[in-house]
């Protein structure tokens, strides 16, 4: 039978969705890309928050139609069928079997059951794990779950606590994943630098990350979602000192607003966030700095919006993504007073999304006339350039380098020295270093 995969959500549900597809690999199943060709279509959900839930029940409802054809089985997974499963039931009986999170365990006993085959209880496993971002680059899942708590947030709701995985075990899965060839490693948590503080007592991310540099084979290494209170002189040191580690810090620092972070359940305060931003770029000047933000939290008043426009002005972050809050079912932030009207949400979010353009812009520009290493991972639709990225840019998140006079293949899956020459919007335009 063919099996096709759609992953919802973020890069964490991604890994889920490879381990998956090596599950059905094993038994000897076959992949296609094409849903069309699909004997059962399986949908990795996201249940984060509104939009995504809307995009998996649209999704959800878009591969029901292919039972009109040859598919024969649409199984749901994940976050939202973790949340919302009697819901979904009730609501989606085009899907023939839903699977929640606690019961990954016992995933393949629950499908064998549905295709009415022999009954085995295997479980999820990353020596089986399909990489489909490429022959170049892969995430690295280091834990599960969230112990921060944040107001607005279901991830410990639908994930539970945070759970550190082995520190041998992740060694292990990145020799691996350097034996097949991956160049880039990106650590990836819903907090990656909690990570081991619930197995070993103290957090090891730093150790990690020095013992990564030393495997043959990979040539960079990034951690995302770093929260500010957790990022140490320790950690900086070792992204400083370490060539291999991509001078990127991505700190989702949610607002800066005292009053607002207090609300949130946040850690950090506005002076320690901004000590740290200080700190790393007195001690890497190169280092990209990017984050990511919620406006229109319960209780934000004008002046609480201006103090962060005013932030986001002067700090200049590299890259920054921004949300309009979410009232989330069961979460402390739902029942807040004070909720912000939708339009004015709305208005906030556009006016910060205006400002980081501008600066972005300005960061992006000061980038012509400089040289990167430059890993190339493919040719451009019209076949005219090839596409690489620096160490300032995260795949499909960030922007990317197109390198113009060159079609050269041999070169994809290399690492180049590239010019910068021009950009656009928020790509840049280089050629190879003459």
């Amino acid at each position: 039978m063919n099996v096709g995969f759609i992953s919802l959500g973020c890069s964490k549900n991604l890994v889920v969705t490879e381990e998956v597809i090596g599950l059905f690999k094993r038994h000897n199943f076959n992949i296609v890309n094409n849903e069309k060709n699909a004997d059962i279509i399986v949908i990795n959900t996201c249940g984060f928050i509104e939009t995504a839930k809307q995009e998996a029940i649209d999704t959800i409802l878009e591969m029901a139609q292919y039972k009109e054809g040859r598919c024969k089985y649409l199984i749901a997974i994940g976050c939202m069928v973790e949340r919302y499963e009697e819901e979904m039931k009730k609501a989606l009986p085009e899907v023939d079997l839903f699977i929640r999170i606690k019961d990954y365990n016992k995933i393949w006993a629950k499908i064998s059951e549905l295709l009415k085959s022999e009954i085995s209880n295997e479980c999820l496993r990353w020596e089986d794990r399909v990489i489909t971002t490429g022959d170049t680059m892969a995430y690295l899942k280091i834990a599960e779950g969230c112990s921060n708590y944040c107001t607005y947030c279901a991830i410990p709701k639908i994930q539970g606590k945070y759970i550190s995985r082995e520190f041998d075990e992740i060694l292990e899965e990145a020799k691996n994943l350097s034996k097949k060839g991956i160049k880039e490693l990106i650590i990836i948590a819903q907090d990656t630098t909690k990570y081991g503080i619930d197995l070993y007592g103290k957090t090891r991310l730093s150790e990690l990350l020095q013992e990564l540099c030393k495997i043959d084979g990979i040539q960079w290494i990034r951690f995302l979602y770093a929260y500010p209170e957790s990022i140490t002189d320790e950690l900086i040191k070792v992204v400083k000192e370490n060539d291999k580690i991509c001078k990127y810090f991505d700190i989702p620092i949610q607002h800066i607003s005292d009053e607002v972070l207090k609300r949130m359940n946040r850690k950090s305060d506005a002076e320690s966030i901004k000590k740290l931003i200080n700190k790393i770029r007195n001690q890497i000047p190169e280092a990209i700095l990017r984050t990511t933000l919620i406006v229109g939290f319960p209780g934000e008043t004008n002046e609480d919006f201006e103090n962060l426009y005013e932030f986001v002005r002067d700090t200049k972050f590299d890259k920054l993504g921004a949300f309009t809050y979410s009232k989330e079912d069961g979460t402390p932030a739902e029942k807040m007073p004070n909720q912000v009207h939708p339009s004015t949400k709305k208005a906030r979010y556009n006016k910060i999304m205006k400002l980081q353009q501008k600066i972005s812009e300005e960061r992006l520009k000061s980038k012509i006339g400089k040289t990167y290493r430059t890993l190339i991972e493919e040719k451009s639709f019209d076949g005219r350039y090839l596409i690489g990225r620096t160490y300032m840019d995260v795949p499909d998140e960030d922007g990317v380098v197109f390198i113009k006079n060159t079609t050269d293949k041999e070169l994809i899956g290399k690492f180049v020295d590239v010019e910068i020459i021009n950009v656009q919007e928020y790509d840049l335009i280089g050629q190879f270093k003459k």
